[in-house]
């Protein structure tokens, strides 16, 4: 296993190089949430679905966040690639725990009982799961609440970003659709170096300021905020104001 630096292709072709004919697949989160919210370069998923193929590789995309999340169905699949096999998980299950893995017919056969590669678990096909899963797509499909997200999103966005502002604090705000984090530090976060070089002693700071407001954001810096439909707009305005109040706290220096 190797890693190579999120939004830079050039890594990428350099591990090929390193290792010719040796790397399988490259496994990549569309849209990244387990280091914040970090969006792809426009081109870069593209540019990794060429790379892999010329090498005889595979792309996995990790969609267990992304997936049906930002849009229905795959957000890889929504910007023009196909990746060779796509993960899903969590909003699938309707709150019930679930995963899947999908691909062509041509991977997909090679898998148990129908192929040779041995693929099974304790819970597997669990009916009431699935269940719960198929009802909660179908209210996805039927409701399409993609766009009332997106502006809810981009509505907090724009008030962080704000509280950011108004109160000094040097930072960004990335953000996915219905997905985002509010880096304390740096001016802009593309891959994982640059998510480290955040102030996370400020941001727990900031997380208690918050929680002391009755708003309840993730504890980590380097975790993602999500935003559902039950979400309303004075929810939002809420949010905007306690960290206007938790930021001002921090500029006067109290904790």
């Amino acid at each position: 296993t190797m890693v190579a630096r999120y939004n830079s292709i050039e890594t990428v072709e350099g591990l090929f190089r390193d290792a010719p004919e040796k790397i399988a697949a490259v496994i990549v989160e569309p849209v990244a949430a387990n280091m914040g919210v970090v969006n792809p370069d426009p081109g870069s998923l593209k540019a990794l679905a060429e790379i892999a193929h010329r090498n005889g590789a595979l792309l996995i995309c990790d969609e267990v966040i992304s997936g049906f999340r930002l849009c229905f169905g795959s957000v890889a699949e929504n910007i023009g690639i196909a990746p060779d096999l796509i993960m899903l998980g969590k909003i699938i299950g309707g709150g019930m725990p679930v995963g899947a893995v999908a691909g062509p017919a041509k991977i997909m056969d090679l898998l148990a009982p129908v192929g040779p590669v041995y693929q099974a678990g304790t819970l597997s096909g669990n009916p009431l799961s699935v269940r719960a899963g198929l009802e909660t797509l179908s209210i996805l499909k039927e409701t399409n609440p993609y766009a009332a997200l997106d502006a809810a999103g981009a509505r907090l966005e724009a008030g962080l970003g704000d509280a950011m502002k108004k109160n000094g604090e040097s930072g960004c705000v990335n953000r996915a659709g219905s997905l985002l984090t509010m880096f304390i530090g740096p001016e802009r976060v593309r891959d994982a170096d640059e998510a480290r070089g955040c102030d996370a002693g400020k941001f727990a700071k900031f997380f208690h300021g918050m929680l002391n407001r009755g708003i309840n954001i993730p504890p980590s810096q380097f975790e993602a905020m999500f935003i559902s439909t039950s979400h309303t707009n004075a929810d939002i305005d809420r949010t905007i104001a306690a960290a206007h109040e938790s930021l001002g706290d921090l500029a006067r220096g109290k904790s």
